[in-house]
Order: structure tokens, then C-alpha cells, then sequence
């Protein structure tokens, strides 16, 4: 089995250098993501009565077409970055060429094929088609059925998640490497990212206001099958004598289907687990966000542009500094980076929505009444809750089983501590952030269906540039808003590289031993570097493919060991009520 792993990795390391894929167009120049002056708005039908624009399309009803992107939260970005206004960079020539050709025709569409399966596959071609991808369905059911078993322990557990994170049931003698509080800031900055700017924008644009709320109602479902991974991944980690954590999909697949009797499939699905796991790291996990990142920073910083090795080096030298030293400083690097890239962007929007507080009960109001709206027909409503699902699995990853990773190395005695600890990141990422970006992008009126919809947005809607809208929207209010944009995809993008290189790290370490994290450590960073200078057309489609696939073994092992996880929440439960667990004092 062993071997069999080291021949599939060096295969996908030699396929990732020869072949490096980035989005079919440049990323945009933030200052050509705000416009220098208003375009005049086309002549449209009067804003509806709750003082915004209306969210139904004029004229013959439209279903929204929920078409199923090739990658996961890390990937949003390569869609929405696109500059619309530029031409196509050239495309790749010779070897490379041929190479991502191949590659692309005989692994990368296969994969996606059967990843991206239309379920509603017999309304293909009718004038109210809805794409449900299979990856998203099963995301969302597993949320759905994980919330249910598990008793809403998303309501139930969220008051006593935030004592948790505050430290009050902290015990310095626990075994763990970080505390409660460091592991979710850690898992935190591999989920909020470049989604978070440029995926609710295109969510909203295309599907309408409805879409946030079917978003804020999948981060909900989310957070319990955050809670269910992350109690696992407490459950069967294992502790080294020098006190180092390995814990993660991989080890309660392997240990947790044994202990139940399907020792083979728990292997099986955790070595599954475990290459797509890597391969995710190496390609949206870390080189994707170096290329994207510099994209944007290259537009404040001209030198970047015809030096595009120097920020990759720089790239991999700060990265390099922090995951030589493990979770425990990557841990405190994120528990710094985090806070300060949510605080920014966040109090941007907030800026927005105080001085537009009038506009924002009516934005509510629109929001809700378009999420159940049946002006655009059945396949209208199905569109708009495809489309907010879609965006919010691939943003906070719940199911993904990639925080169970970090969320393993924190200090506890009680699995379930974690676990209600973890449910908070899909309300940070979605409920939270996401719906920050919504309520500006709807107030701005940056939707398709508005019927006072400005040409300019509509160019930026129809070329899927959702980083656009953001700072349009932004830029509309905030006209310095791009540098606050530029400093948080930079944030975003290196927090996102050194949780996504311990994900990858620690899933090396159970495939080739504890001594072999130094040699990821090394391909890891030649991954990073390699990211500010090559080009390609498929592997990034290819890696992050990986990452949405790590979803398929993850959630059918959390099904099987649900009631392992039942289990332990009834007797934390229970000692909690009795007093057995009480807040430290002090």
C-alpha cells in the first residue's frame, strides 16, 4: 500500500510541475475594478416599493442556471479574477502545451464528469434547467442528515462554543499542541479567503438576492458537519511522545471504520483521502493563491510585473519561516493574520451599511422574499438554492474534512469540546463575512435581475468577475477601497498557504512516516515559488478537483461513525448538566 503511495505522489508531483494551470484570463487591476467615472444606468422600470431595485427580471421568467465550477473555495477566485477588459494571456506552447492537453482530456474531465454529475439530469436542455453537481448534493445532504442526527447542536452548542473559545474551559495540562482558540484561527485561514471576496459576489449576481439566503442556510447545516469531522479527528488522533499531534480524516477513517468492523474500507478511504488531500495542497492550496495574490498586487506594486520571481521567492521564504515550526507557530501566526484580514474587511462593509442603514431593512426584506420567490417559475426558485449552496460549500469546506487536520492538534480532554468549538467557522465564513459582502453587493444593486441595472455591472456579471463586483460595490462608497482589497487578498492568500501546507503535510506524515514532513516541507515551497512564474490550462482544475474530492470518502465515513460521535455529545452533554464539566476559575 505504501509503495503503491509513493509511486502516486511522485506521478502527481511530476504531472503538477509540467503542467501548471491558472484561469483562462489575467486577474483584474484593482483599480480597473472600480471605474474612474459612473457609467450613466440604462433606462429601466421604477425600483420597487421597499426602496431597492426589484429582484425579478422583467419580462419572461429566467431560470438560473447552476452550472458546477471545477474547483472548491480556493478556486472561486480563478473564475472571478478574470479581467474582462484584457485579452486572454498567451497560451501555453510546446511540451507544456501538449502536456496540459492530454492531461486535461484524459484526467481532468473524466474527474470532473463524475464529480460535477448533472442529478437532475433529465431537464438538461429545457428552457428551466437546474444543474445540481453531485459533489454539492452530497455536501448538502450530509449537512442536512449531520444536523438532524446530531440533535441542531448548531443552535445547542453555539453559546457554549464561544465560552470554549474564550478560554474559560481551558486546562494548560489537556494533550494538544494549540489551544481552542489558535486551531480555529488556524482552520479559519485556509476557509476565508478569496472566495469570501469574489464567490457571494458572483452567488448574488447571477442567482439574485435570493441567493444569500440559501448561502447563510447552508453555513448553518455546515456547522454541524463541522462539528462531526472535528470530534473525530479528536477521537483517534495520536499523540507522538515529543507531544506532536497527527489527527484528520485520514486517521479516523482508518482507525474508526476498523473499530467498527470495516478495517478495509477504512483504509481505502483513507488513503484516498490522504492523495487528494496533497494534491489539493500543492495546487489551489498554495500555488494557486501565490498566482492569484500576485495578480493583484502586481497593479500596486509595478516592479512585481516584469518580476514576478522576486514575490514568489518572498512567498515561499515567509511561508517557509512559518511551517518549519509546525501547527504550533503556524497556529500563532494565523491566530494574528486572521482576526486582522476579517477585521479589515469586514469593517469595510460595515462602514458601507452604517452610512446605508435606511437601505438595509428593505435589503433584508428582498433577500428573504427572492429566496422563495416563484415569479421566475419552479426552476427559477431551484436555481437561485442551487446557487447559494454551491457557493457556500465551496467557501467554508464543512464536510471537506480539511479543519479536522488543524482542529486535531488543540488541547482538550473532551473530543466534543472541538467539535462545538468548529462549528463556529462556517458562521464566521458564511454567516458572517459572506453575508457582509451580500448586503453591500444588493444594496448597490449589483444583480442581474435589477432592472436598473448599470451596463458596467452587467459586463462584470456576465464575465463572472465577482471580485469586480465586490469592489465596485465597495468602490462605490470607499473610493480607496482597492488597497484595502490588495492587503486583504494578500491576507487571505498567505493564511491560506500555511494551513493548506499543514493539511498537506500532516497527510504526507501518516502516508510515509513521521520523519518524511521535512521533504513535503521542501516540494511544498518549490510549489509556492513555482506559482508567481509558470502557466498551464488544466492542473490547478486538476488540484482542485482534489480538494472537492476529498469531500466524497470524508462524508460516507462520518455517516458510518455518526453514532460513535452521538454517543460522546450525550455524555458531554450530560456532564455538563451534572456539573462534571464546569468553567475553569479564575
Amino acid at each position: 500500500m505504501r509503495a503503491m503511495m509513493h509511486l502516486g505522489l511522485v506521478a502527481l508531483c511530476l504531472i503538477s510541475v509540467s503542467g501548471r494551470t491558472w484561469a483562462q484570463n489575467e486577474p483584474p487591476a484593482l483599480d480597473a475594478l472600480v471605474p474612474a467615472a459612473p457609467v450613466a444606468p440604462a433606462e429601466a422600470s421604477e425600483p420597487s416599493e421597499e426602496g431597492l431595485p426589484s429582484a425579478e427580471p422583467p419580462g419572461e421568467a429566467k431560470a438560473v442556471k447552476a452550472t458546477a465550477p471545477a474547483n472548491t473555495e480556493p478556486a472561486v477566485a480563478s473564475e472571478e479574477l478574470a479581467e474582462p477588459e484584457e485579452a486572454a494571456p498567451p497560451a501555453a506552447t510546446g511540451l507544456e502545451a501538449r502536456i496540459n492537453a492530454k492531461f486535461g482530456k484524459y484526467v481532468v474531465d473524466p474527474i470532473a464528469k463524475v464529480f460535477f454529475f448533472d442529478v437532475v439530469f433529465w431537464d438538461n436542455g429545457s428552457v428551466h434547467d437546474v444543474a445540481v453537481p453531485f459533489v454539492v448534493l452530497w455536501l448538502v445532504m450530509g449537512a442536512i442528515f449531520f444536523t438532524i442526527r446530531m440533535g441542531f447542536i448548531n443552535v445547542r452548542g453555539f453559546v457554549h462554543a464561544i465560552q470554549i473559545v474564550r478560554g474559560k474551559y481551558d486546562n494548560p495540562d489537556d494533550v494538544g499542541e494549540v489551544s481552542h482558540f489558535q486551531a480555529l484561527t488556524a482552520a479559519l485561514s485556509a476557509t476565508v479567503g478569496l472566495g469570501n471576496i469574489g464567490g457571494v459576489a458572483i452567488a448574488i449576481g447571477t442567482g439574485g438576492p435570493g441567493a444569500t439566503f440559501w448561502m447563510m442556510m447552508a453555513g448553518f447545516l455546515g456547522m454541524a458537519s463541522k462539528f462531526t469531522e472535528c470530534t473525530l479527528a479528536q477521537k483517534y488522533r495520536s499523540v507522538d511522545a515529543d507531544g506532536t499531534v497527527l489527527g484528520g480524516p485520514m486517521m479516523y477513517l482508518s482507525r474508526g471504520l476498523a473499530e467498527i468492523n470495516f478495517p478495509k474500507l477504512g483504509k481505502v478511504l483513507a488513503v484516498v483521502f490522504v492523495v487528494l488531500c496533497i494534491g489539493g495542497s500543492f495546487g489551489g492550496g498554495t500555488s494557486y493563491q501565490v498566482n492569484q495574490s500576485l495578480g493583484a498586487i502586481e497593479q500596486k506594486i509595478p516592479f512585481l510585473k516584469d518580476h514576478h520571481w522576486v514575490y514568489g521567492a518572498v512567498m515561499a521564504a515567509l511561508v517557509g519561516v512559518v511551517i518549519i515550526g509546525g501547527i504550533r507557530r503556524i497556529a500563532t501566526m494565523a491566530e494574528a493574520i486572521v482576526p486582522l484580514m476579517c477585521g479589515i474587511y469586514v469593517a469595510a462593509a460595515m462602514y458601507i451599511l452604517i452610512i446605508n442603514a435606511g437601505a438595509v431593512p428593505a435589503a433584508l426584506s428582498l433577500i428573504v422574499t427572492s429566496a422563495f420567490s416563484l415569479k421566475a417559475g419552479l426552476g427559477g426558485l431551484l436555481g437561485v438554492l442551487i446557487m447559494g449552496f454551491k457557493r457556500a460549500a465551496f467557501s467554508n469546506e464543512a464536510g471537506v474534512g480539511s479543519a479536522a487536520i488543524a482542529h486535531a492538534a488543540a488541547k482538550t480532554q473532551f473530543p466534543v469540546q472541538e467539535g462545538i468549538v468548529a462549528l463556529l467557522e462556517p458562521f464566521v465564513d458564511t454567516i458572517v463575512v459572506c453575508t457582509m459582502t451580500a448586503l453591500v453587493i444588493v444594496i448597490a444593486g449589483g444583480y442581474s435581475s435589477n432592472p436598473n441595472l448599470d451596463p458596467h455591472w452587467a459586463h462584470l456579471i456576465a464575465t463572472n468577475n465577482g471580485a469586480g463586483l465586490t469592489s465596485m460595490a465597495m468602490g462605490s462608497e470607499i473610493s480607496w477601497f482597492p488597497w484595502i482589497l490588495a492587503v486583504a487578498v494578500a491576507l487571505f492568500a498567505y493564511s491560506t498557504m500555511i494551513s493548506w501546507s499543514y493539511y498537506g503535510e500532516r497527510c504526507w506524515t501518516w502516508a510515509f512516516g513521521p520523519n518524511s514532513g521535512r521533504y513535503y516541507r521542501v516540494i511544498v515551497l518549490i510549489f509556492v515559488f513555482l506559482g508567481s512564474i509558470l502557466t498551464g490550462t488544466t492542473v490547478l482544475d486538476f488540484g482542485d478537483l482534489m480538494i472537492l474530492g476529498m469531500a466524497l470518502p470524508n462524508v460516507l465515513g462520518l455517516f458510518m461513525l455518526s453514532p460513535i460521535v452521538r454517543r460522546e455529545l450525550d455524555e458531554y452533554m450530560a456532564k455538563i448538566k451534572s456539573g462534571e464539566v464546569k468553567p475553569q476559575e479564575g
